[in-house]
């Protein structure tokens, strides 16, 4: 029997198991509190197996007013404190949980399919939720984690930045949205935006380092999972609304998110309904200097600067050009709350219209827009711009996407559960070439046809084993249309088996893991096939109280992508000439080299030790990752159509560093933290790797007084002259940042007041991890008003 045919067996038989039997009803009910028993109001209780979500009283009490069937753990979140997960047993109904302290959080985690915690991981993860999500929040995903341990931003201007994951991007980093591929383009290029929204998640979770045993060969260097409730679990009637205001680029935004439902709506049975959406619109923005960098022996030849200045200065600052942008988007969703679970299904869509920076010297005041369907969207961008010299390109991106969702607890001796995800996901990005008139024609057309299904089998305990079956299909129908389209269509397909398992020995959590692929990839000019398996093996050490030592071993491969295999030609977006694997040298006797080209493989090896109770918390990583053929864009120094060459090349490679952080409560207002991090990446020849991260060293001050957070951060990124051959330098430079939150009750409505002023000191920086180095600087000094309600 062949791989795919197993696999889509396994998929049949898991699906024939949600049929089964009941557990017996009984009540549940209980008090939550601190260690010094003082009751935890608004914690909020969900009831695993079931679609009951309940809060507890002033008194931290909380009682299941329902007969609940399936279920077989509670688990309890509250602002402040770990979150905390319960078994479930018949012969007890009142439970008294206590919570600890949280300077750490042990917050739940769902991009796994066993649902662990933050510090229940062999690994690193890191989640994002709550009042920090909302205060990191930014107009791009890499922007809003690039503050994270081990995480910075690829910062292809303001407009599009993709997260880089300890040195690693692109094809290695799998960007998730509930678990399942966003299906954009992102992974082809710095110059495509990332097809998510974050001013209306729950959560982001990072896990850094391979994490192909949940994801598959395309999330080798990690994963952003961003968490939604475009589906909805359970019956939630809330909303909230968003909105602020920004001067670095004349940024207006607003979000608002609703959830609601319809009691007994089938039987008895009750459907939840979600809907949220946002618009964001921004000029182009202020940046405290000149973005474009010069070698120092060209300033003394400048006398004719002023007369031919390529950046308009404002009010001691300058415009980087070509950086407005407007996005809008919404997610609509339903589901049928039933006894033992739910199933559900949500429509989405997105659009993004942006300018890339890099290629205009000046605006266009007007845009007379050629495309009819396109036209009213360009229009709106008109006011942004100012003059026009010279040419200029633009992002147009739209993606509808539809998503499903089922979660079902079940009775039987094999399993315990199936959770199912199936997305559908039509997604386009055009580039747009503007001339020195405002006239527009599409330079390249990117589609992407998507597809998944996931499937996770919770396995019932065997031997005290607790484990999952993961199924995963996954289908890619990408195209580049246009005269500088500059890799072939192709279709690539993977079909996914996975297993993993932990136990509890005493104070040891040992988890297992194994994962085996068959990715196929298609196209006019070739065809390849791989087959990617990836092992794992950790433990999670509590040694004593509030501390623990983690330790993992992963073997991943990964299939080469399509755009690392079969480029050849100009990417506008980026202004480069891109050269795949296959060819073998980049003039026009250009030959295939089929030969070459060989899984990547890497093996990493991740050492933790956490400190998570009392005043003071800890979490120190150490990281060893040695990879073979690893592929990576080398500058070649050739220019092709005046147009820098790029060719992926399959080299040996190692990356190790560490990432630290501190925590301390110094006192009930206060709270600092420090953090550091370091990565280092080159090739096992000893040449450095473009674009590695520099060092970086952070402390932030939280006070909170009644009604009024205060945040101070300071982060002081060091000079990187760590580069590789023709990679440009970059100094060193500090980012201060204020944030101020106030809160107040009217009505029942919970309502926050916020400010923000990011780059205090407008401090001229350049992200050495951009390919724009040289072209762009981070904003100037920002001041953000804005306003946030909650019902």
């Amino acid at each position: 029997m062949s791989f795919r045919k197993l696999l889509l067996s396994g998929a049949s038989v898991a699906s024939a198991l949600v049929v089964s039997s009941a557990l017996a009803a009984h009540n549940i009910e209980g008090v939550v509190t601190d260690g010094k028993g003082k009751p935890i109001s608004n914690a909020k209780i969900s009831v695993h197996g079931s679609t009951i979500v309940l809060k507890t009283d002033a008194n931290g009490r909380f009682k299941v007013m329902e007969q609940v069937q399936h279920a077989d753990e509670l688990h309890i979140v509250a602002a402040g404190y770990n979150h905390a997960s319960v078994g479930l047993s018949e012969q007890t109904s009142l439970y008294n949980i206590v919570l600890s302290p949280a300077l750490i959080e042990r917050i739940d985690v769902t991009a796994t399919p066993l649902h662990g915690s933050t510090l229940e991981s062999a690994t690193p993860i890191t989640v994002l939720s709550d009042e920090e999500l909302k205060n990191k929040h930014a107009s791009t995903l890499g922007e809003t984690l690039k503050g994270e341990l081990g995480v910075h931003s690829s910062y292809y201007g303001p407009v599009s930045s993709t997260p880089i994951i300890r040195g690693l991007d692109g094809p290695r980093v799998l960007i998730a949205q509930n678990g399942l591929d966003v299906g954009d383009a992102s992974r082809v290029g710095p110059d495509h935006v990332v097809s998510t929204e974050t001013s209306t998640v729950k959560q982001i979770e990072v896990l850094r380092g391979p994490a192909t045993l949940f994801y598959g060969s395309g999330a080798i260097g990690g994963v952003v999972n961003v968490v939604d409730n475009r589906v909805p679990k359970a019956m939630e009637e809330s909303a909230e609304v968003q909105l602020s205001f920004g001067d670095v680029a004349d940024e207006s935004e607003f979000s608002v998110a609703v959830n609601t439902g319809i009691e007994n709506a089938i039987g008895s049975n009750d459907i939840a309904l979600h809907g949220d959406g946002f618009y964001r619109d921004s000029s182009d923005y202020k940046v405290p200097g000149n973005p474009e960098l010069h070698d120092e022996h060209d300033e003394d030849h400048d006398e004719d600067h002023d007369d031919h200045d390529e950046h308009e200065e404002v009010h001691g600052s300058q415009l980087l050009e070509n950086s407005a942008s407007r996005s809008k988007g919404f997610n609509v969703g339903a589901s049928l709350l039933l006894d033992n679970g739910f199933v559900g299904i949500s429509v989405g869509y997105l659009d993004r219209l942006y300018g890339i920076p890099g290629h205009a010297h000046a605006h266009g005041e007007e845009h007379d827009e050629d495309h009819d369907e396109h036209e009213e969207d360009h229009d709106e961008h008109e006011e942004h711009d100012e003059h026009a010299e010279e040419g200029y390109v633009m992002g147009d991106m739209r993606q509808t996407r539809i998503q499903i969702a089922s979660e079902f607890s079940i009775a039987n001796s094999w399993v315990t559960g199936i959770n199912t995800r199936f997305g559908i996901t039509n997604y386009q990005h055009q580039e747009l070439e503007f001339d020195e008139f405002g006239d527009s024609e599409v330079g390249t057309q990117f589609n992407n046809d998507a597809w998944e299904l996931r499937s996770d089998l919770l396995l019932a305990d065997i031997n005290d084993w607790h484990g999952a079956l993961t199924f995963d299909i996954k289908s890619s129908d990408f195209e580049a249309i246009g005269e500088e389209a500059f890799t072939p269509p192709s279709e690539t397909k993977s079909y996914a088996i996975g297993l993993l398992e932990e136990k509890h020995f005493d104070d040891v959590l040992v988890q297992l893991g194994a994962r085996a692929e068959n990715v196929s990839i298609d196209s006019d000019l070739h065809s390849f096939e791989f087959t990617p398996v990836s092992l794992s093996a950790g433990l999670v050490y509590d040694f004593t109280s509030g501390y623990n030592f983690a330790a993992s071993y992963t073997h991943s491969s990964r299939a080469p992508s399509a755009a690392e295999l079969l480029s050849y030609g100009a990417h506008i977006g980026t202004n480069s000439f891109e050269i795949g694997a296959i060819y073998s040298s980049v003039d026009g006797s250009t030959t295939y080299n089929e030969s070459a080209i060989e899984e990547e493989t890497s093996n990493n090896i991740e050492l933790s030790l956490r400190k998570f109770e009392g005043n003071t918390g800890f979490v120190i990583n150490a990281f060893y990752n040695e990879v073979d053929d690893f592929y990576y864009q080398a500058n070649t120094g050739v220019t092709i159509d005046e147009l820098n060459t790029y060719k992926y090349e399959a080299r040996n490679a190692e990356f190790y560093g560490v990432e630290a952080q501190w925590v301390w409560q110094a006192s009930s207002d206060l709270k600092v933290t420090l953090q550091a991090d370091s990565i280092n990446g080159k090739l096992s020849s000893g040449e450095y790797l473009p674009r590695i991260p520099p060092v970086r060293l952070g402390t932030t001050f939280n006070y909170e007084m009644e009604n009024t957070a205060l945040e101070l951060s300071v982060m002081h990124n060091f000079e990187q002259d760590k580069v590789a051959e023709l990679e440009t330098a970059t100094d060193a430079y500090t980012m201060v940042d204020v944030k101020v939150n106030h809160y107040m009750t009217v009505n029942n409505i919970d309502m926050t007041v916020f400010a923000k002023i990011n780059n205090v000191f407008d401090e001229e920086a350049r992200v050495h991890t951009s390919f724009l180095k040289n072209d762009t600087l981070l904003p100037s000094r920002a001041f953000v008003l804005g306003f946030r309600a909650a019902f």
